[in-house]
Order: structure tokens, then sequence, then C-alpha cells
């Protein structure tokens, strides 16, 4: 039997532990395997690049951030074009997938990764998916590995702001990546002690942000924290179509919200105001024990799901046992923040605003 293991999109911690527990579960649990690691995501199955893994490949690397494999994006929207003499780069992988010899290709990715992984196994490719993505953002299951490393980080950075903030008696606001979802935004603002947090799923409004920046203030509390989602959103943007989002963000010369507020705020109430990006620090390092234990679990379910035969789905998270879904009938499809969820009521009953009336 012959396996391929591919890490695509945008890295996180936990890509190693995941290619660990796959190698060696394959490894020590079926006869004559031989594992093959595609370079560069779906970028190296296209190319036809790919490394021959051996079980030396998969020691000390369980603590490793980044991935061994490299990774790329290939965007989804690109899959099904005409790429090549006249083929798309779906027809080509497929191809390349069946010149390799593979039976299983094992696909670890977040949500893009997923859509991909479902077209190449609705053209007659065996995938197993593995989720993976710090936005935490995948349909039909409760986690995903890297998310929680990236919660440690931003949360730590949250904390690392307060003591700073607090010596100046100023505003502090911290970008988090999450372009589509709040969930890391928002379980750092709750682990981390922020004061607002704004997530692409409650749209905000600047004169609450600044009505509760003054009443913060006016407590006597010398700093305020506020946890910007990347992908957050001003109310009288809701409307407006993304391009347009983008070409007034572009005017002002800024991609996101953050450096808009932070004056805007600064402005209207007269506070101090800075802007941190944490930006990939979020993606990168070791990952935490939360996250390698969940790792080795999905990774050795994974092998799990190849010995009894069972493709085109991807592990999950389900009630806290790992499980599995159709690639079909996730892909394309986004986990978000529910404003009326219970996470955002718990916050906000500890005093977290979400910048909304």
């Amino acid at each position: 039997m012959k396996i391929g293991i591919l890490t695509s999109g945008g890295d996180c911690a936990g890509l190693n532990a995941v290619i660990r527990a796959i190698g060696l579960s394959a490894l020590n649990t079926i006869e004559n395997i031989e594992i093959v690691g595609v370079e560069d995501g779906y970028g190296g199955l296209l190319e036809g690049r790919y490394m021959p893994m051996k079980r030396k490949n998969f020691e000390n690397i369980l603590n490793l951030g980044g991935t061994i494999l490299g990774a790329s994006r290939q965007p989804y929207k690109t899959i099904s074009q005409p790429y090549k003499d006249g083929k798309t780069k779906l027809k080509i992988m497929c191809e390349n997938y069946k010149k390799a010899g593979f039976d299983c290709l094992f696909t670890l990715g977040g949500a893009g990764t997923h859509r991909t992984a479902a077209l190449l196994s609705s053209e007659g490719c065996n995938v197993i998916g593995l989720p993976k993505t710090i936005d935490n953002d995948i349909y039909g299951t409760e986690t995903t590995f890297g998310f929680q490393t990236a919660v440690e980080v931003a949360a730590d950075a949250l904390n690392r702001l307060r003591t700073t903030s607090d010596s100046h008696g100023r505003v502090m606001f911290a970008e988090i990546m999450g372009n589509k979802t709040g969930w890391l935004t928002l379980h750092s603002a709750i682990a981390g002690g922020a004061d607002i947090a704004l997530l692409p799923e409650i749209p905000f409004s600047v004169d609450e942000v600044c009505r509760q920046v003054t009443r913060v203030l006016n407590s006597g509390k010398r700093s305020i924290i506020v946890a910007v989602a990347e992908g957050a959103a001003v109310d009288e943007e809701v409307s407006l179509k993304k391009s347009e989002r983008v070409f007034i963000r572009e005017e002002r010369g800024e991609t996101t919200v953050t450096t808009h507020l932070a004056e805007e705020v600064a402005a209207r109430t007269g506070a101090a105001a800075r802007t941190t990006v944490l930006g990939y620090i979020q993606r990168g390092g070791t990952p935490c024990a939360y996250d390698r234990v969940l790792c080795i679990r999905l990774g050795e379910y994974a092998v799990s799901l190849l010995r009894a035969g069972k493709f085109g789905v991807t592990a999950a998270v389900r009630g806290g046992e790992i499980t599995y879904n159709a690639l079909s009938e996730i892909a394309g499809r986004y986990k978000q923040v529910n404003p009326n969820g219970a996470q955002v009521a718990a916050a906000k009953n500890i005093g977290i605003s979400f910048g909304n009336k």
C-alpha cells in the first residue's frame, strides 16, 4: 500500500505532530506500507514533487512548528479553470495521483484544502482529510488542531499588552487573525481578559466602542484592551460588497479596520490609543500540549479510516470523541460564532463588550 501526505494552505502549530502520528501509526499497523510526502501542498501534487518518508523522518518532530513537507496556497476558484495543455489543475492533480500509485492521500488543511479534497474525491481519488486551522472554522468539528496553540499565543499577547497599557494609561488595539470567523478573537479575549472583542459575526458601531472606552476609563481603570479580528466590520460596512469595502479601506491606506478604529477612538475620547498586529506569531512555534494530544488522536484515527477503506471523509471532533464527516457535506461551509450563543453570552456577563448595542 502506498499513501501520500500533504499540508496545504497556511501553516499552524501541530502539522508535524499529525504527520508524525499518521506515519508512525501506518508503519506500526499496516504491512508493506510505503509513505510519500507531497511537497508544498497541492502545488507539489500539481507538479509531481514528492519525498519518500521512512521512520527516521517522523523522529523528533512532535514539538516542531511549521511543516517539514512545506505548504502553499492553491486558490479553490482556480482549481477547475484551464491551467496547462487545456487541462485544469484538478485534472492534472488527479492524473498525478494515479501516476504516483497512491492508494490514499491524506490532506491536512483548512476550509479551502477541504474543498479541493472534496473535488479530488469526486474524481475518484481516495482522500482522507484532517482539520487544520487556527481559525477553528471548519464545519462539523468542535475544534481544529492549531487553534488552541494560537489561542495561547494571542491570550499571552493580550496579557503582555495589559501590563504596558496599565503603565501608560492607554487603549491597546490588538489585531488577531480571523478573516471570516471570530473564534480565535473570542477565545483569546476571554482568556486574555480583554475589555472589548470585535468579531466578523457581530458588526460593531464606532460610537458604541467609544462609549464603552469612555465608560471603562471613567470607572477608574487605567487601561483598555480591545481584541479586533482582522475580519471585523463596522456596522455601516455590512451592506457593502466586499470590493466596495476593500476600496474604501484602500483609500485610507488600510486593509483592516483596526488602525482606523484606533484613530477614531483617540480623536473622539481623547484617550491615548495604540495598535498591535499579532500576525504570523499566532501560527508559528511549538504546539501546546493540548494540540499535541489532539494531533496524535486525529492522525491515528485517520489511519484507522485508511485500514477500514473509508475514503472521501475528514476526521472531526464531536462530543470530545474523534469521528468523521463526509467531505461532500462540509466542503464550502464555515462554522461561525453564534452571536446569541453561550460563549458570547458568558463573555458579555463578565463585562466584555462586542461593540454593538
